[in-house]
């Protein structure tokens, strides 16, 4: 009737995954980390780190962060890896410390690369073009209350 299948060595699985897992890291995982750690040195050789840090000091001093935690949560908007590539950056070099990578976390999680998920999700699903604003509204509020959370409990 059907043709039987072969079960694989659990050897052989492991190994399977762990060729994809290896694929995606070089493929996805380190190109966008090492993006984030570009951006964070162009920023700051250009001054431009300190002139966005100033200009959002005031929003972020809400959340009791640093205006340059703002790159961070810019950086996880376009893609999650990259948010989190930029938050080690910047604490590499001093100028965010565990506390603001605390607070920061949820929102580079409920942002994760909101504007690439537009091509890939929205775009495929047929979701209309008025739709965009609400539902990237929604999780720019979920990522703001997460940080207010964090902020309270940290």
């Amino acid at each position: 009737m059907g043709a039987k299948t072969e079960k694989k060595m659990v050897t052989e699985v492991f190994i399977e995954g762990a060729r994809k897992g290896l694929k995606i890291g070089t493929s996805s995982i380190i190109p966008n980390i090492l993006m984030a750690y570009v951006l964070i040195s162009v920023l700051k050789i250009s001054g431009l780190l300190d002139v966005l840090s100033r200009i959002l000091d005031p929003l972020m001093a809400v959340f009791t962060l640093p205006g340059a935690a703002a790159t961070v949560i810019l950086s996880a908007w376009m893609g999650t890896a990259g948010g989190v590539g930029v938050a080690v950056g910047l604490f590499t070099e001093g100028l965010l410390d565990a506390h603001d990578i605390m607070i920061l976390t949820p929102a580079i999680f409920l942002l994760g690369a909101q504007i690439q998920y537009i091509g890939r999700v929205l775009n495929v699903a047929g979701v209309k073009n008025r739709h965009y604003l609400p539902l990237l509204a929604i999780s720019i509020i979920n990522a703001m209350l997460g940080m207010l959370v964090m902020r309270i409990f940290v």
